[in-house]
């Protein structure tokens, strides 16, 4: 006579079925919550780079300065702030992960992603309006293809983790030399490169949410899983906001008083 408990009875496969279902339907919901916060904000960003490109607010960021051609759009001092403005609110958040209360992590977020915008907005004077929606249907087109594929590949893409940040900080490097260097055989050779690694992101960030999301949700408080998901929605948001401005190097057609 066996005590031991028979997994393999009806009772226990329903339970374990019930168990699988209820997690599924736990992923579905928080990469729905995930997905709405950066569409959310890629669509903050979009209306506060249009209205700083096209209403009273473009002369509290950008004057008009001689140059050698004549008089060209020059930023002022509030809009190179808002040029590296960006970066602060990420380390914020980087550095608060633990800190930060759901509410605080949700409200840097968006004071990030209207910030994003006001430092984009020279992309409405640079290109045409008709490159810049192409351009960001492309984008939005490749975005979803790869992350539909991450989500549902079984093909293991965190493996590439560290090929990645190691590309990323590689990117990051060169584009600081080239600074100096000015060479648009460098800045090219960084776009091409620059479309790789965020698309890849693309894809291993979807993965990396589908799989960590168990180890989380076994432990994890409603408010915990609502920081969690800004968070993540931060990631898919700069690979998307990366992605656009890099193709928007190669299918971008500038303005022809630029």
């Amino acid at each position: 006579m066996s005590f031991s408990h028979d997994y393999r009875s009806p009772t226990a496969s329903s339970g374990w079925n019930a168990q699988a279902d209820a997690l599924d339907a736990g992923l579905r919901a928080y990469m729905l919550r995930v997905y709405n916060w950066m569409a959310s904000g890629l669509l903050l960003t979009g209306i506060v780079a249009y209205a700083v490109a096209f209403t009273g607010l473009r002369n509290l960021f950008f004057h008009l300065a001689p140059t050698a051609g004549g008089l060209a759009l020059r930023p002022t001092l509030l809009g190179d702030l808002a040029m590296i403005a960006p970066l602060g609110f990420v380390l914020v958040m980087s550095f608060g992960v633990n800190r930060l209360s759901r509410q605080g992590a949700q409200g840097l977020f968006w004071a990030f992603c209207a910030t994003m915008g006001a430092s984009m907005a020279s992309i409405f004077l640079v290109y045409t309006g008709v490159s810049v929606v192409r351009v960001f249907l492309v984008t939005a087109c490749t975005f979803a293809a790869t992350s539909l594929w991450g989500y549902t590949t079984k093909a293991n893409l965190l493996r590439f983790s560290s090929f990645l940040m190691m590309g990323l900080f590689g990117m990051v490097i060169a584009g600081l030399v080239n600074i100096f260097l000015k060479s648009s055989a460098v800045y090219f050779v960084y776009s091409i490169i620059g479309v790789f690694i965020f698309t890849a992101f693309s894809a291993f960030d979807a993965q990396r949410i589908r799989v960590t999301y168990p180890q989380y949700a076994a432990y994890e408080g409603r408010d915990e899983a609502a920081k969690r998901s800004v968070y993540d929605a931060l990631s898919l948001y700069l690979n998307f906001i990366n992605l656009f401005q890099f193709l928007l190097q190669f299918m971008g057609v500038r303005n022809s008083n630029d």
